[in-house]
């Protein structure tokens, strides 16, 4: 089963006593449908809507009131009217039908005993433009690209999954990990593509599935753009996009080009707008609340590094590897640890963000910042001995925090560390392929530090 963590998402918001209707948020390819038609197994019936089809549109467009559209989709499809708080309802590609975005909120209103999920491949490019979802009347949740420990439950490696889940890592599991990772972080985490690799085990068969993708997502621009200058300066923007992923970038001539800043930052926005991207802020901050500062340059982060290795011909530099901190300058992994934190956060307000000091004297950056228990925690994702995390060092000698973490290729250890000017703190080294359980190691060695602090006094 693709994305277990989303269908268990799903199950927890159709238990809610006041539950909303749930639209399901990502970009194209993601795998919603198949989410849904994999949950919807676990009610009496399933009622499938896809409104690009006029015979199911058809109810939308004579809408008059929510008992009649309820009682004609029901008997349009054959399913017993009687058991419709046992009925998941799921209308896809509702962009197709503005109005049955509103409807949404009648059914919270007068119809909440029904499960109802939305969805549509394009949604995600009109989003606050030509829909209008109901505010307060439904809730949303994001659907990512699969993340690795669901890539190892696809591929049916089940004793590695349970390696991962194990807490702490036993230490004979890190190099079969390792590869396993590597392997991930070749291909990536769009599910056709985790499917076809699951099934044949040949990375040679994957060629088609990505240029597929990418070029149906290069065919989408003409149906969200505003005009035909948007059209060719969005499609600049996919295809640069790709040599330009992982690194902090600015809007005026973007990817080697003419374009001005206004053209470059529409189009970029807008296919932040579809989820094919991110745009990641820095803030210069080391406490709480997250500031991102809009005026600095952003890092670009795309929907998928698996995408982003093919079409930057960098797949042949992963193969063979021992630490994939040496390939393209690091920034094939630090992007697919940001991908990673992403993949656990199923809100569609989840963000990154890094930490920088801009100074004339000095500057620095650390990779990602996230908060736990009410401080900022730092991220590097990097190689080498401790006292070359001097960005890190920086970070620390500010922030009240005494926890900082390091992804690299080495096995679990936490060092002590002490900065240039003396302050203490504790570096909690993880193997790249454990970004999915870093709130759990970082609790893990919060109860080991107390612990060990109550056993001093």
């Amino acid at each position: 089963m693709f994305k277990r963590s989303v269908i268990q998402e799903l199950e927890i918001w159709a238990k809610k006593n006041n539950r909303k209707p749930l639209v399901m948020r990502g970009a194209r390819q993601v795998g919603k449908t198949t989410l849904v038609n994999q949950f919807a197994q676990k009610f009496d019936q399933y009622i499938y809507l896809n409104l690009e089809l006029p015979a199911d549109r058809k109810p939308f467009d004579d809408f008059k009131d929510l008992e009649t559209l309820v009682q004609a989709l029901f008997f349009l499809k054959d399913k017993e009217y009687s058991k419709r708080k046992k009925t998941l309802l799921f209308i896809d590609e509702i962009q197709e039908v503005p109005e049955a975005c509103n409807i949404l909120r009648f059914f919270f209103e007068q119809m909440p005993e029904i499960p109802v999920i939305a969805a549509g491949s394009l949604l995600e490019t009109i989003f606050n433009t030509k829909l209008s979802f109901p505010v307060g009347r439904v809730e949303f949740l994001v659907v990512r690209p699969v993340s690795f420990i669901e890539f190892l439950e696809a591929i049916g490696e089940t004793s590695a999954l349970e390696q991962v889940n194990n807490i702490p890592l036993k230490v004979f599991a890190h190099e079969k990990l390792l590869n396993l990772f590597h392997t991930y972080a070749l291909i990536g985490g769009m599910p056709e593509i985790v499917k076809e690799y699951a099934e044949t085990k040949d990375i040679t068969s994957l060629k088609t599935l990505y240029d597929s993708l990418i070029a149906s997502y290069m065919d989408d621009v003409e149906k969200y753009a505003q005009s035909n200058a948007q059209v060719q300066s969005i499609r600049h923007v996919i295809k640069a996009s790709y040599f330009e992923a992982g690194k902090r970038i600015k809007f005026q001539g973007f990817g080697k080009s003419s374009y001005g800043s206004k053209e470059m930052g529409e189009a970029l926005r807008t296919l932040e707008k579809a989820l094919l991207l991110s745009l990641i802020y820095p803030t210069s901050s080391v406490k709480l609340p997250i500031v991102p500062e809009l005026k600095k340059s952003p890092r670009l982060q795309l929907l998928d590094t698996g995408l982003m290795n093919y079409a930057a011909g960098l797949q042949k530099e992963i193969i063979g590897t021992t630490d994939l901190n040496n390939v393209y300058q690091g920034t094939v992994i630090e992007h697919l640890v940001g991908q990673e934190l992403l993949s656990c956060n199923y809100n569609a307000l989840s963000a990154l963000n890094f930490w920088v000091r801009e100074k004339k004297t000095s500057t620095a950056e650390v990779d990602y910042i996230i908060a736990h228990d009410g401080k900022l925690i730092p991220i590097e994702v990097k190689s080498g001995k401790e006292g070359k995390l001097k960005s890190l060092h920086i970070f620390m000698d500010e922030s009240p925090s005494n926890i900082a973490i390091r992804f690299y290729a080495g096995e679990l250890l936490v060092t002590k560390v002490l900065t240039p000017s003396g302050k203490k703190y504790h570096l909690l080294n993880l193997p790249y392929y454990l970004v999915s359980q870093l709130s759990k190691y970082i609790e893990w060695l919060n109860k080991d530090l107390a612990k060990t602090k109550g056993k001093n006094k």
